[in-house]
């Protein structure tokens, strides 16, 4: 019996290592007791590659922060909108290294067609520098078209630097890379797999996209580099997504977290002052561009999006390909819907993921018990990535209303408070809803025993997605 003694003490002092590390997330420490239970030893073990905290790099940040240029910003350009809230800008005003910009021009694109256009047409335009950092590139006809742009300026003589992250990109071939660096491109993984292994950073992932030209223009959404976004996946389908194009003093944060994430994947700090040159754009439109990461002390994009809701009045409006809320976010779309808000969630009606897919579902009983309103996306793939908060604010960006966004990846939102931004996002999202198909609580609740079984084991297990 000594044998069995020991493997319970181990099974005790293994559940009490998670407990202790995941204390601030219990909905996250539940998810992996119930792995160590059904797989004990190797359920600890994965956790322990995958799940430990991720070392904070504190320095790196500090460094970048430090190193903005006050004069890409007019004096006292922190004027917010007459109609925020005065709390919600209160918070806004308190996120370290996101100052509010006035003096920009935002540009809403729709669907990667329409983006891939306006991303080729400027970096054709560089002169100087253009930084290209995505979650997923394929090596395919839309990625191949995007290298020989990149070759091209290199060889004209354009710093040409690319991220990539190791896990979204791990089908990208050696070959792709090395023809781009032998181009004069520099080009640097954010953790390969097997790295991110060693190093227990495995479940950290950069799902940032990011483009700046010369210091002057800048891109950031939903959209990555690959034929599945132009509805290219024989399975999805048309693909419904959402990215903007910046000019103006917003640029030199997007500039910011680039130069931050190239320290860490490149070990040089890049600190040339052409890279912030002084924006020309005359128009008025009030933007904050907000990252968030493992490597940060406030989770400030899922922070960000609970203020707004518990700001908003009269309306919140979602759309999400991954629908996973941690339960303040649960908490403060049902208060707000109970509260006679009009919320509204768009969501795939055939997901990229069964187990997600199921996770999703398992939020939306209680929330349209609540009288949240949730529609199924039925032309394609719904993998926009945008909220509206009444009038005031909206958000479009890289991140996806789950915890894995939330807590885990490395990701960057525009919030834009212009009128006429909010005003084409809201369209948007009106032309969207005429595709789908509204979920009707009495037919939810009819659903078989063996679904709502399926919905269980996924929403147990939906932290760690």
């Amino acid at each position: 019996m000594t044998w069995l003694a020991s493997l319970l003490l181990l099974f005790i002092l293994q559940a009490a290592a998670i407990l202790l590390s995941e204390y601030k997330r219990p909905a996250k420490s539940v998810a992996w007791l119930s792995i160590l239970y059904i797989f004990p030893i190797i359920g600890f073990v994965v956790y322990y590659f995958m799940a430990r905290e991720y070392v904070r790099r504190k320095r790196v940040y500090r460094d970048h922060r430090e190193e903005r240029l006050p004069s890409v910003r007019e004096e006292g350009a922190e004027s917010w909108p007459a109609s925020m809230d005065e709390r919600l800008c209160e918070w806004l005003r308190r996120i370290p290294g996101a100052p509010l910009t006035v003096r920009n021009r935002v540009t809403v694109l729709t669907n990667a067609a329409t983006t891939y256009d306006a991303l080729l047409e400027d970096l054709e335009l560089a002169q100087r520098h253009i930084h290209f950092e995505f979650y997923t590139i394929r090596d395919d006809e839309t990625g191949r078209r995007f290298q020989d742009v990149l070759i091209r300026k290199a060889r004209e003589g354009v710093q040409v630097r690319v991220i990539y992250d190791g896990m979204g990109s791990y089908q990208l071939p050696k070959a792709y890379v090395d023809k781009l660096k032998a181009a004069g491109c520099e080009v640097y993984p954010f953790l390969k797999p097997l790295i991110a292994f060693f190093e227990k950073r495995l479940n950290y992932r950069n799902h940032r996209k990011i483009v700046v030209v010369d210091g002057k223009v800048g891109f950031v959404g939903g959209i990555n580099i690959g034929d599945e976004y132009l509805g290219g996946d024989p399975k999805l389908g048309f693909w419904r997504d959402t990215h903007l194009k910046l000019e103006g003093e917003a640029v030199a944060d997007l500039q910011r977290t680039f130069l931050t994430d190239w320290a860490f994947v490149s070990g040089r700090k890049l600190r040339d002052k052409d890279l912030f040159p002084k924006p020309d754009v005359e128009e008025e439109a009030h933007v904050q561009i907000i990252s968030s990461g493992p490597d940060r002390y406030w989770d400030t994009i899922q922070e960000m999006f609970f203020s707004g809701m518990i700001a908003a009045r009269r309306r919140i409006y979602v759309a999400t390909p991954y629908f996973i809320p941690d339960p303040s976010i649960t908490m403060a779309l049902k208060t707000a819907a109970s509260s006679g808000a009009d919320v509204r969630v768009i969501l795939p009606y055939k997901g990229d993921s069964r187990i997600v897919q199921y996770a999703s579902q398992s939020y939306m009983q209680e929330l349209l018990q609540a009288g949240v309103r949730f529609y199924l996306y039925r032309k394609g793939f719904i993998h926009a990535k945008v909220i509206l908060f009444d009038d005031f604010m909206a958000t479009a960006g890289t991140a996806n209303m789950d915890m894995r966004s939330f807590f885990s990846n490395f990701e960057l939102n525009a919030v834009l408070f212009s009128e006429s931004a909010i005003q084409r996002l809201e369209q948007d999202f009106n032309m969207d809803l005429q595709e789908c198909e509204e979920v009707e609580l009495a037919a939810f609740l009819q659903r078989p025993k063996s679904v709502k079984c399926k919905e269980a084991i996924a929403r147990l297990l939906s932290p760690l997605f």
